[in-house]
């Protein structure tokens, strides 16, 4: 049963439309992650759904109830900023407890509340400074306890590890990951990074240029991408794409793409569209490096990036595209070698020319 619905929701400033025809449900005690780029309207819906925004039109449920005449104070949602907003004058205590005195709860239930969240966020020993005396990942605590002792039915996080390093990134993102399977709680999270929102979320709501791209796990997202954009954004490295020449039909779907590659592909993989498909995709672990008498693909390697773990090639291909190849660091080539690049028929999406994704979708451990 769903928990909060946004339906039909738009936002207009002037003549832009910075939210069109959004329409989701969230069930009570998912983790969703609003991603996408820097200006696709996910922070404008969450601002909206918290109700620091106005909508044009549409509604928004919390619970079986419209709030979105309501006033935020009266929506029983919490919200934690990329800036933490924190009270400079006051303590971690103070800060965290202000939500609760001002809403005239018993001292004992505020310092019992206080208590529990600073010992789940080890901040037990640090309740007593001021903000200015803690580092960011510290007052990111301080901020996301805050939201928690006041127990709203969502908690909304906009971007708050953004101003972090990468190291504090790592460590936070685990932390949220485990308070949210602590406190069972209904969370909304908006990220540009998508590797937060593959490590993170339960459902993922992937946002370009104010509409809602595709709705679905972190897996059914990277594995069975609805169209070109979903396929490149979620992915680190993206998917390689290059274009089609032409798609012929026969007992296998024979496409020449990149000027002179060529592969054949199993027919009943993809629907009709494909014979209009103007671009294929493959990821950089369905690829390996062969001789060039032996790959879909012939280039010179361009650049290693060698990882440890792994290894990414980048072939600079003979009509001047560059692709990613993912492989083992044991088998590295060198640069400027010419190199034969090996697709995985199994794995590789066609989109048409409208970049819709024209395979057929089964479960993910078949794609």
């Amino acid at each position: 049963m769903s928990y909060l619905q946004v339906k039909n929701l738009y936002k207009k400033y002037g003549d832009v439309l910075a939210l069109k025809d959004i329409d989701f449900e969230i069930k009570k005690g998912e983790f969703v992650v609003f991603v996408g780029p820097s200006g696709c309207g996910k922070s404008t819906l969450l601002r909206t759904i918290a109700g620091l925004e106005s909508s044009s039109d549409g509604d928004i449920r919390l619970d079986g109830e419209s709030i979105i005449e309501t006033h935020p104070s009266k929506r029983d949602v919490a919200m934690v900023f990329q800036s933490y907003a924190l009270y400079p004058h006051m303590s971690v205590k103070d800060n965290m407890s202000f939500a609760l005195k001002l809403a005239k709860r018993p001292p004992q239930e505020i310092e019992e509340k206080v208590g529990n969240v600073a010992k789940a966020l080890k901040l037990e020993a640090l309740l007593d400074r001021k903000p200015k005396a803690l580092s960011g990942g510290q007052r990111q605590r301080v901020a996301i306890g805050r939201a928690i002792v006041r127990n709203p039915k969502v908690f909304l996080f906009d971007e708050p590890l953004s101003n972090l390093d990468a190291a504090l990134r790592v460590e936070m993102r685990i932390e949220l990951s485990r308070l949210h399977q602590e406190l069972q709680s209904t969370m909304i999270y908006v990220t540009h990074d998508q590797i937060e929102a593959m490590t993170l979320a339960d459902k993922v709501v992937i946002m370009s240029q104010g509409e809602v791209a595709q709705i679905g796990t972190p897996l059914e997202l990277y594995h069975q991408p609805a169209s070109r954009f979903v396929a490149t954004f979620i992915g680190t490295p993206k998917m390689n794409t290059l274009s089609v020449n032409k798609v012929f039909s026969g007992e296998m779907l024979d496409v020449t793409f990149n000027d002179d590659a060529r592969i054949l592909l199993p027919k009943e993989a993809y629907t009709e569209r494909a014979l209009e498909a103007g671009s294929i995709g493959f990821r950089p672990e369905s690829l390996s490096i062969c001789a060039t008498d032996e790959g879909h693909i012939n280039g010179d390697v361009e650049v290693i990036e060698q990882l440890g773990s792994e290894t990414l090639t980048y072939v600079r291909t003979l009509s001047g595209e560059t692709i990613v190849v993912r492989a083992d660091p044991k088998f590295t080539p060198k640069l400027r070698d010419a190199v034969g690049v090996k697709l995985d028929p199994s794995k590789v999406y066609l989109f048409d020319k409208e970049e819709k994704a024209t395979n057929i979708y089964g479960e993910v451990s078949h794609v």
